[in-house]
């Protein structure tokens, strides 16, 4: 069974390199259509936001590199199944919605 992939990303210059188009290509990965500057449509956008709102409300936030990846670490493990369930779910709409 040969899986087929279809890529998504947010149009970020790095993801538009010669490089990376050359990859995608060999390995017969089909690019998403998807507007540019659209990091609504981007679910890990809403898990940064969690993450960050998480380590703002900390009583004692981060102040050394080690200290935010612990504190991460901590806060990924914490985030509710919900959400993240919610945010996999919600995908299909988005895509199907601004499919260009």
């Amino acid at each position: 069974m040969v899986l087929q992939f279809l890529f998504m990303d947010d149009n970020a210059p790095c993801h538009r390199t010669v490089s990376a188009e050359q990859l995608l290509e060999s390995e017969d990965i089909e690019r998403m259509d998807w507007p540019a500057r659209s990091p609504d449509l981007n679910t890990i956008e809403y898990v940064w936001d969690f993450l960050g709102r998480r380590l703002a409300a900390r009583t004692l936030p981060p102040v050394t590199i080690r200290e935010l990846r612990l504190a991460l670490q901590d806060e990924w493990a914490a985030m509710p199944q919900q959400l993240i369930d919610s945010l996999i779910l919600s995908m299909g709409r988005c895509c199907e919605t601004f499919r260009c």
